[in-house]
């Protein structure tokens, strides 16, 4: 199975990571890593610049890595990737999902004590023996500690992002085989739910078991946990489990809507059926034992006087009573995106420049760019000096004015002080067209103290956004403790707008709070935080997001044109 350019991007990101594991120089690390930056932000087409050997031209990629990159490419396997990866335990990849432990400490961890798997680390922690390690101590000990703990309370679960690509790549197979007639991904997946427990394949056929064949020995299944005529339960290499359901064609819409879920809106379905004399399952809708013909989804809802409810919606959180009396909103596409911001350049922490940027935006159709790298207290991520705001803005302009149809917003992404001040004073914060308030540092603080800092923040006249405002990161980081009730209350009061972070690790604000900050009349705006030109096609997961919140286009701050948005912004 061939591999496209991300996917190699991945396995070479993977080797630097397993040559720091194993010791091996830091250049050698890099240039890696470098690569897969390569390959993740290349506009051009992979094969063209294979078969013309330009590959070769690209910076950063020598002979040996443009050959790993072809053989990749053609076969979808690297014999030097095989032997490093058997050569590092499972465990030891384990331990680097667990938060704080990058490469150079698990290494310290696998040599210096022997630990190999998360539950001998746990038990180390426990015996002190890691506090003691040189450039550990008894805080980063309690860290991995939490970090454990926080792994396993989501063991088994994925982000929406990654098992989308595995679940679309499992599906493309299917949907080409000729015993196919109809084929969906369901579940948890097309509801668009930000983690994912597992995959369900649902396919309408004559012939069930070529199916069946091809799905448990795809190149991406380990094991086979079951298989018989009509489903298939598989193990897939990276952990995930996945089933496939084969039903006759008019079972299908009946299995569409039972596997997509949720369980609650089943059962509030099935109720509504019972009240009508009808029984509903996922073979079909009855009446004593004859079956109502229903070709789709669609037909279904409509037996029982009920509008089409998108699968996004469907988590029993009044969607039933809107569809009854027809008051489902119409929601917002991607294609009703007129402009992207919250974007970050090689001026902060981005790795492509304001003009690659704005390039990428265009092509995808997009008419502006709002600019916001970091503020000057992020000096991690090289956050903009004041001379350096200057000298983005004179960028700024000069871009403008040669790229026609298209314009380019002056923000920033400025940091809330612990105190709930803003990282720039006002005479700097009033050159922007935007600014964006975020919190960075500080995040121990008390739910009240860390909701007066951000209301306060909000306050300020020059904040129009407030962005990723619980700041977790899914699977990984817990959002810091805030009455968000209170801070969507304030954000309507002040006028400012609250971001849905597109990035699949954040998907923050969470799509449960969209209807309330819609209730009270907050604008959202749906922003990639897009560090590389490949980032900005992360906003198709925040329209996912704001779709499951029941957000409309005009909920949304950027599905209005340039000069509607400054109109906005003014009044």
């Amino acid at each position: 199975m061939k591999l496209d350019k991300l996917q190699i991007a991945r396995v070479l990101e993977e080797i630097g990571v397993i040559l720091e594991l194993k010791g091996e120089n830091a250049f050698k690390v890099r240039a890696y890593t470098n690569a897969a930056r390569v390959l993740e932000q290349l506009e051009d087409d992979l094969d063209g610049l294979i078969k013309s050997g330009e590959l070769l031209k690209l910076k950063g990629i020598g002979k040996n890595l443009a050959d790993h990159i072809v053989e990749l490419h053609s076969t979808g396997r690297l014999k030097e990737y095989q032997k490093l990866r058997k050569s590092i335990p499972d465990g030891v990849f384990e331990m680097l999902n667990i938060q704080g432990l990058g490469p150079k400490k698990v290494r310290v961890l696998w040599e210096d004590l022997g630990v190999d798997k998360i539950e001998l680390l746990e038990l180390r922690c426990r015996q002190g023996k890691v506090a003691i390690l040189p450039g550990f101590g008894q805080k980063i000990q309690d860290k991995i500690l939490q970090g454990i703990q926080f792994l396993r309370n989501f063991q088994g679960q994925f982000l929406f992002c990654d098992a989308q690509a595995v679940a679309l790549a499992l599906l493309d197979e299917i949907e080409r085989h000729k015993n196919t007639i109809r084929c969906e991904v369901a579940g948890s997946i097309r509801r668009r739910k930000e983690i994912v427990g597992d995959i369900d394949i649902l396919v309408s056929s004559k012939n069930s078991e070529p199916l069946m064949e091809l799905f448990t020995k795809h190149p991406l299944v380990k094991a086979v946990t079951a298989k018989g005529s009509t489903k298939a339960s598989v193990v897939l290499k990276t952990g995930m489990n996945a089933d496939l359901r084969v039903v006759t064609d008019d079972e299908f819409p009946f299995a569409l809507h039972y596997f997509t879920g949720s369980k609650e809106h089943n059962v509030a379905m099935r109720a509504r059926a019972k009240k009508q004399g009808l029984k509903l399952s996922e073979y079909g809708l009855f009446k004593d034992a004859t079956p109502t013909k229903c070709k789709t989804e669609s037909d279904i809802f409509k037996a029982l006087g009920l509008a089409y409810i998108e699968p996004e919606m469907r988590e029993d959180m009044g969607e039933m009573d809107a569809a009854s009396e027809d008051k489902l909103p119409k929601l917002v596409e991607l294609e009703d995106i007129q402009g992207i911001m919250h974007i970050h350049s090689s001026y902060s922490d981005g790795t492509a420049t304001i003009e690659e940027m704005a390039h990428t935006a265009k092509t995808m159709g997009m008419k502006y760019l709002g600019m916001a790298d970091h503020s000057q207290a992020v000096t991690y991520a090289g956050g903009l000096t004041p001379e350096d705001v200057k000298r983005q803005h004179e960028e700024i302009d000069q871009l403008n004015k040669k790229m026609k149809g298209f314009r380019i917003l002056k923000g920033i992404e400025c940091d809330i002080l612990k105190d709930g001040k803003l990282d720039y004073p006002d005479s700097i914060l009033k050159t922007f067209d935007f600014v964006i308030a975020a919190i960075h540092s500080n995040f121990n603080m008390t739910e009240a103290e860390m909701t007066k800092r951000i209301c306060k923040a909000m306050e300020n006249p020059y904040v129009t956004m407030l962005a990723h405002p619980t700041g977790r990161l899914l699977l990984s980081r817990e959002p810091y403790k805030i009455d968000m009730h209170e801070v969507i209350s304030s954000a309507a009061k002040n006028g400012v707008s609250i971001e849905i972070n597109s990035n699949p690790h954040r998907l923050d604000l969470d799509w449960r709070l969209c209807k309330l900050a819609k209730e009270k009349g907050v604008r959202m705006s749906i922003n990639p935080d897009s560090h590389s030109p490949d980032g900005l096609g992360d906003i198709v997961y925040g329209v996912g997001i704001a779709r499951k919140g029941w957000l409309e286009k005009d909920d949304v701050l950027n599905t209005m044109t340039v000069d509607q948005l400054r109109k906005y912004w003014k009044k």
